[in-house]
Parts: C-alpha cells; structure tokens; sequence
C-alpha cells in the first residue's frame, strides 16, 4: 500500500489499472468490424485513437514496445498486413516520447494537433503499406475517415479521462 489511507488513489487494484487501457485499446480496434457499407473507409480507427488518448493523457504507463503487441492484435483483428500496425503505432509513441521531451507544456489544443497529425501520418502509412504496385486508388480516398477521427479524437480523449478516473478509483 502506497500513499496515506484517506487518499482515494494509494491504493489501486492491479488487473484494472493494466486491464481497462489495454481492454479499452482492443474494444476500439474491434469497431472496424461493425458492419457499415461504404464506399471509402468511413469507421475511424478507435485503437489506433484510444492508444494516442491513453498516451497523450497517461505517458508514464506506456513504453514503446507496448505498441507491439496491440498493433499485432489490430492488424489481427482489422485485416491488415500483418505488421502494419505494430511498425506505425511503434513509430507514433516513439515520436511522441520524443515530443515529451521537446514540448515543455501543452494544453488540450497541441494534444488535438498531435493527434492529428499521428492518426494523418498512421493512416497515410497503412494505406501506402496496403496498396498494390499497380493500384491508381487516390488518397482521397481517405479524407472521410481522416475527418471523422480527427473531429472524435477530443471526444475519445474525454471518454479515456473517464476511463482513468474510473480505473484509479479504489
């Protein structure tokens, strides 16, 4: 037991405080499986948004490597070539302990914006990776589902402060 005992956060159960991110990051890469007719990718990606909002709002309980094992389970789960995921999502914490380290604060605007251009990139990356050599797909393609997760992202972010709150409690 660390901390006093009226502290409501001394003492924290072990299976929820790993189990609620990482379950969270799963039940958000399983969206892609809702079943939606569409033209161009419309579902945001929820894992690859979770990650970034348990990221940006927890930094300490995530290491680089742990984008491993849940960009395996998304590109598992969402079809993907095996190991898309798990390169870009590696690559967007590993640029994200890099911006820790450059940015000395930041307010919930510089989170929007580096969530942006983290789903942007990811998504950018996971369609160069996915496309045939002969393929004339335009990245245009794109810009419904880029919109769609930048417009959630702030909503994600307070559904993961919700989420921590929750897994903090005693």
């Amino acid at each position: 037991m660390i901390g006093r005992p009226d502290n409501p956060y001394a003492v924290k159960p072990p299976f929820r405080t790993i189990a609620v991110p990482v379950g969270s990051i799963l039940l958000g890469s399983t969206m892609g499986l809702v079943p939606i007719i569409a033209t161009e990718p419309i579902v945001p990606p929820f894992g690859l948004m979770l990650l970034l909002a348990w990221r940006l709002l927890r930094p300490e309980i995530w290491a680089a490597w742990a984008a491993l094992p849940l960009g395996l389970a998304d590109d598992l789960i969402s079809g993907h070539y095996l190991g898309t995921s798990m390169m870009l999502w590696t690559v967007a914490l590993l640029v994200l302990d890099w911006v820790d380290h450059v940015l000395v604060w930041r307010d919930w605007w510089m989170e929007w914006l580096i969530a942006a251009v983290a789903i942007t990139a990811i998504d950018m990356g996971s369609w160069a990776v996915s496309q045939p050599l002969e393929s004339r797909t335009s990245i245009t393609t794109l810009l419904p589902q880029l919109i769609a997760a930048i417009l959630l992202f702030p909503i994600v972010l307070r559904l993961t402060a919700l989420l921590d709150r929750w897994r903090l409690k005693r």
